[in-house]
């Protein structure tokens, strides 16, 4: 076995393994930690993927794609399915920033476990998680994509149902029951491409090899619906706000973090790579959706009086942006959407942390009861600040990126149609800001109401800790945007390249 397959192995392997060692662990605090060093570890070989052969992807005739290192192995012979796992400059980023929140998350519960269970259970249940999350984004065979993107599903279920708030278990099942749609629609998405194709190797299949214009378009429509529920997309995300708002802290930044990305890897790189006729077929479909994304979940936040709830229905519009750039079918829109997976993670991460912050230290996510707490916890208020106009998009900062150069994109696809939509996607940015300013405004100024008025000005040394990496990175991609996009141009060019 070489380095980089047992890397592959290892990045799977250890949350894994790590899940049944916190279970058995008889000792609460004990059990976090080892779940914490664990978590570490992956995060380590997950860093360690980038070294060695960095080759690039390709999408086109054989060898469709060239990852970094790939382990492929007969797994089910009598139906031609293989154990095929692969890392390249597409899913690298991903890998790492789910391992990276995986992490901080596990190490956050040290300090404070959320009431509804105990915390050996919460820190199994996340390493679970991220052994699903992490084998999506390594899969290079279709029903292994599947059986992976199933596998976050009961242990999501079970942290927002075990330790979420009041409204826990219907917000819950309103998620499983959203994620099952998806499921459905994903599994008859893979049975159309497979029937058709005679594999389900993603190499393979890239580029739409051995797919007729009918099978991909079908596939595609399949494909890009059920990573719509996922990701989730206007206006299948009805069951975003619920489980963010219910979700406890950890599980919040996860399910925002990470979770979401699944669905928009799975469409750049299955639904698109896969059957690319079908995505210039509905790419203007798209475009549409994501402008009405952006531009709803925009209004929708200015509407709204939740801390929690806000922040969740931002990323209605955020995932729009995405969206966009994948639609527009040019190397710049997918760069940007990727480029937007990452700063979502890192900056939206980092504000559930300080919401969860906040309502921890208030017992309240009311809007008009959190005024004024730059006088009490000024630290806190700093953080929080620093968090929207990254998030709003302020050149510098990681969210910039994206979203900006989303518009580009739709700029330079030309016509009519594209040109509207870049102009509302603008006028989406800015209503960003407005939302974000308005939340700052609410929570930061004015005088203290009753709840911030007994928030300590201190801050943990645990929380510290879990922030400061977020918020290092927000700053280092904002700046140096080529972390990202310098993995990505190679197989972003070849991909675009073969797009009819």
């Amino acid at each position: 076995m070489s380095f980089g397959e047992f890397l592959l192995v290892a990045v799977l392997a250890l949350p894994a393994v790590g899940a049944v060692l916190v279970a058995a662990t008889p000792r609460d605090r004990a059990a976090r930690l080892v779940g914490t060093a664990v978590a570490g570890l992956t995060l380590v070989a997950a860093v360690l993927l980038a070294v060695g052969d960095r080759g690039w992807v390709g999408y086109g005739p054989a060898p469709a794609v060239l990852p970094w290192h790939r382990l492929d192995l007969p797994w089910v012979p009598g139906l031609d399915l293989r154990f095929h796992l692969g890392v390249d400059g597409l899913s690298w980023p991903l890998v790492v920033l789910t391992a990276l929140l995986t992490v901080l998350c596990c190490g956050y519960t040290v300090w404070r476990v959320p009431a509804g269970g105990s915390g050996r259970a919460l820190v199994a249940l996340l390493l679970v998680v991220e052994v699903g999350i992490l084998g999506t984004f390594l899969a290079l065979d279709l029903v292994l994509f599947f059986v992976f993107f199933e596998v976050v599903l009961l242990p999501m279920y079970a942290i927002i149902a075990g330790w979420g708030g009041d409204g826990r278990r219907r917000a819950a099942r309103r998620f499983a029951l959203y994620t099952l749609l998806g499921s459905v629609l994903l599994l008859v998405g893979v049975f159309v491409v497979v029937a058709d194709a005679g594999t389900a190797d993603v190499v393979a299949l890239t580029g739409g090899t051995g797919l007729s214009r009918g099978t991909q378009l079908a596939a595609f429509t399949l494909l890009a619906l059920a990573f719509a529920v996922k990701s989730p997309l206007w206006p299948l995300h009805s069951w975003l706000p619920d489980a963010h708002t219910q979700a406890p802290t950890v599980g919040s930044v996860i399910l925002a973090g990470v979770l979401l990305k699944m669905g928009t890897y799975g469409l750049v790189r299955m639904a698109v790579g896969v059957a690319p006729e079908g995505a210039r077929w509905a790419a203007p479909v798209l475009g549409v959706l994501a402008v009405a994304a952006i531009i709803v979940g925009s209004l929708v936040c200015l509407a709204q009086d939740d801390l929690k709830r806000l922040i969740a229905y931002s990323s209605v519009g955020h995932m729009g942006f995405v969206l966009l750039g994948v639609a527009t079918l040019t190397a710049t829109g997918i760069q940007a959407a990727l480029i937007g997976n990452i700063a979502h993670g890192v900056i939206t991460g980092l504000l559930f942390f300080l919401a969860g912050a906040i309502k921890d230290r208030t017992g309240t996510g009311s809007l008009a009861e959190l005024s004024g707490l730059r006088e009490t916890a000024p630290r806190l208020a700093g953080l929080l600040g620093f968090a929207a106009v990254a998030s709003l998009g302020l050149p510098g900062l990681a969210g910039f990126w994206g979203e900006a150069f989303a518009v580009v994109a739709a700029v330079q696809r030309g016509g009519g149609l594209w040109t509207t939509l870049a102009v509302l996607a603008a006028i989406g940015g800015a209503l960003t800001a407005a939302y974000f300013l308005r939340l700052l405004r609410q929570v930061t100024h004015g005088r203290p109401t009753p709840a911030v008025a007994r928030v300590a000005p201190g801050l943990a040394g645990a929380e510290l800790a879990a922030w400061t990496p977020l918020v290092l990175l927000a700053l280092a991609v904002g700046l140096v945007p080529a972390l990202v996009l310098g993995y990505a141009t190679a197989p972003v060019d070849a991909l675009t390249a073969v797009l009819p």
